[in-house]
């Protein structure tokens, strides 16, 4: 009886250990890892710094999708539209970068570490390398071998929905109220296509009006750099530091120029609101670094795959 309960033990917690992410997960197997994917994010970086925003994107956009599994790096096949082929995430960029930095640890650490894992790290490297906040990526997560458009636009949350959508949308991957405003903050980096907020300029209600909630003089200045219909032209989300990650955003916010209403409508709930307003002065940056830093330790815990689930892919946009 005592070696059944002692090989249970170990059953036990061998399972417990294998379901956990660790920033020491690879230590052993991948010594080099994060130095590897620091130095071959820090070269696309560094001569297109744009590319952070979308890193921070795409890591973000894999995780409201079955979790942080690689499944958006995944390319179609003949039998399937995958998540990268889905109208939310047609305008994602920065693959070439995970697949590099792939590309490199395979080098040193063939069959070690995952995409999941490669694009977390792409990620918190991109947005310290433009001297945003730094936080420890915990390490351990397994690539899914499953991806579906369908999928893409029934977890990610558009830019039309309001506070109630959005706590919902956050809550069932297990964000919170505070994490989805922390993570909006995310928007003072980037730029967003015309298209994604025509409707708020130019048809609010049907009725060829603007949000009321916006601010008008914001509503005329979109007007003159988005004519009807534009599909092309790009716009800065936080005007005048989109390349710096500060707290302007919530300045912005409060100002009623948030972009999207998924910005105007952290006006309308007490949480979301007492954080624009105390963030929204130089005097709220490092708070807001250190909440940052947490909600993306937490985003990045969404469904991991980890154990003998999945795979490791030998590259990011094909199962093995």
């Amino acid at each position: 009886m005592a070696i059944m309960k002692l090989v249970f033990l170990v059953l036990f917690f061998h399972h417990a250990n294998a379901q956990t992410l660790s920033t020491n997960f690879h230590r052993y197997s991948c010594p080099n890892l994060e130095g590897i994917v620091s130095r071959t994010t820090s070269k696309f970086i560094s001569t297109t710094p744009s590319l952070a925003p979308a890193l921070l994107r795409l890591h973000f956009h894999d995780c409201f999708v079955r979790g942080c599994d690689g499944s958006v790096l995944l390319n179609s096949t003949a039998g399937n539209t995958a998540e990268k082929a889905s109208f939310p995430n047609l305008s994602l960029r920065g693959f070439q970068v995970v697949e590099a930095a792939k590309a490199a640890v395979e080098k040193q650490c063939p069959w070690m570490v995952s995409c999941a894992d490669i694009l977390a790290l792409v990620a918190r490297d991109a947005v310290f390398q433009i001297k945003g906040p730094f936080w420890p990526v915990p390490l351990g997560r397994r690539d899914g071998i499953v991806s579906r458009a369908n999928e893409a636009l029934a977890n990610l949350p558009p830019p039309n929905f309001n506070i109630t959508q959005l706590i919902t949308s956050f809550g069932a991957k297990g964000l919170s109220v505070k994490d989805l405003v922390v993570l909006s903050g995310g928007h003072t980096i980037g730029v967003s296509f015309c298209s994604s907020f025509a409707t708020r300029i130019y048809n609010f209600t049907g009725r060829n009006d603007a949000d009321p909630s916006m601010d008008p003089a914001y509503v005329a200045e979109l007007r003159r750099m988005c004519p009807p219909s534009d599909a092309t032209t790009t716009v800065a989300m936080d005007p005048g530091s989109a390349q710096d990650f500060d707290v302007d955003y919530y300045s912005m916010v409060r100002q009623r120029r948030g972009l999207f209403q998924t910005d105007a409508a952290l006006l309308d709930h007490s949480a979301t609101n007492s954080y624009v307003q105390q963030h929204s002065t130089p005097l709220g940056s490092k708070s807001f670094f250190d909440d940052f830093a947490a909600s993306m330790v937490k985003m990045g815990r969404i469904g991991v795959l980890t154990g003998r689930a999945g795979q490791i892919r030998k590259i990011c946009s094909v199962v093995n």
